[in-house]
């Protein structure tokens, strides 16, 4: 943990949520990799990646590594461009807004069409996924907390009501990362987070569906407002140490 409350972002929670995928494709390896490179600071907006370094990376052809780039573009993790490849995407701040505004939205809808399956059995796995949440913040175990962290949407979202919310959110994940923007994982961001994750758990509980999607809408705008706060601050910190 570092000053101010910030914390080392740990990638490994890439690896965590797909510890269901027994097989992964080629294809689907290398967009994994692509991501944690970006996601990890490895590669930065503005850097060039080539289908040979993923292939070489790997140990397979450069087929696969293709689709993968051809699938993170669409989402807008790279941009091709002609006679130079695929280049890392950054994000401004009115699409941080945007983002932040349709997972809110997603969540919402998600949870109002999921209504009918939040039983004692889901809301048990709920419980567990909290607990473990605060068990691995008091360790300062950030690769875990992020990886519960993502598996908590998922479970609101993956449900028979929501088969289109929950693809969207998934073609989402980590486009809101901080580190992503260069920017610090902050300790008070994950106790906040933690904090309204359990407000929507016990709306649930209660059977006040609507009352929970409205607090799952407020969180990701509040995670938003967050990631566009620190960006404002790096940027004037940046500005201050210009000559």
């Amino acid at each position: 943990m570092t000053a101010g409350g910030r914390v080392t972002e740990d990638l490994s929670w890439l690896d965590l949520i797909n510890k269901e995928s027994v097989v992964l494709t080629k294809s689907q390896l290398a967009r994994r990799h692509i991501q944690k490179m970006i996601l990890s600071g490895e590669i930065r907006p503005g850097d060039r990646l080539t289908t040979r370094e993923v292939s070489q990376a790997l140990g397979i052809s450069e087929t696969p590594c293709r689709e993968a780039v051809n699938s993170l573009a669409a989402e807008g993790w790279l941009e091709v461009q002609s006679h130079v490849g695929a280049v890392v995407q950054g994000l401004r701040i009115d699409q941080i807004k945007e983002i932040s505004a349709l997972r809110g939205l997603i969540c919402e809808l998600a949870i109002e069409l999921n209504a009918s399956r939040y039983d004692a059995d889901f809301l048990g796995r709920l419980d567990e996924n909290i607990e473990r949440s605060f068990a691995a913040l008091e360790i300062n175990d950030f690769g875990t907390f992020g990886a519960l962290n993502y598996q908590f949407h998922k479970m609101l979202c993956d449900g028979p009501g929501s088969p289109y919310s929950y693809r969207i959110l998934e073609n989402m994940l980590g486009l809101m990362s901080s580190r992503r923007h260069g920017i610090p994982a902050y300790r008070e961001r994950l106790e906040e987070a933690i904090q309204e994750h359990c407000q929507i758990r016990d709306r649930l509980k209660s059977g006040d569906f609507e009352g929970a999607a409205r607090i799952a809408r407020q969180h990701e705008l509040n995670t938003g407002k967050f990631l566009i706060r620190k960006m404002a601050e790096l940027e004037e910190a940046k500005a201050g140490t210009s000559p």
